[in-house]
């Protein structure tokens, strides 16, 4: 079992940023790929930017290439996601998720955390 714990989140003006960071309780957490998805309100939850165990790879929904990067610590068991230029559109319930049978879809996670928002105020 993997306990992932978010925090973060926050209220932030447009075009500002915030870093987001899940600490996963396992200690094999270096063997899962790690992603954030984000739920905004009336929406599905989509796929936002995932990380490989190994390699490295990083993998960016379309709409945050450019603004957003994730990173990992295996050492420390941490996966973070620096957003920077936030944009209104950005705002949502942030999830970190750990597993990675498939990198961008929901289903190819096993393990969820409860959630950050941020918020981006224009």
């Amino acid at each position: 079992q993997v306990q992932l714990v978010e925090s973060g989140g926050g209220l932030v003006q447009a075009v500002g940023s915030l870093r987001l960071s899940c600490a996963a309780s396992t200690r094999t957490f270096s063997r899962y790929a790690m992603a954030w998805f984000r739920q905004a309100p009336g929406k599905e939850r989509e796929f936002v930017s995932a990380i490989t165990w190994r390699a490295g790879e990083t993998y960016y929904q379309d709409s945050v290439k450019g603004r957003f990067t994730i990173s990992r610590d295996n050492a420390k068991n941490t996966v973070s996601l620096q957003m920077n230029n936030l944009k209104p559109e950005d705002t949502a319930v942030y999830y970190c998720a750990a597993g990675g049978r498939t990198l961008t879809t929901i289903r190819g996670y096993d393990y969820w955390g409860q959630g950050t928002q941020v918020t981006v105020a224009s």
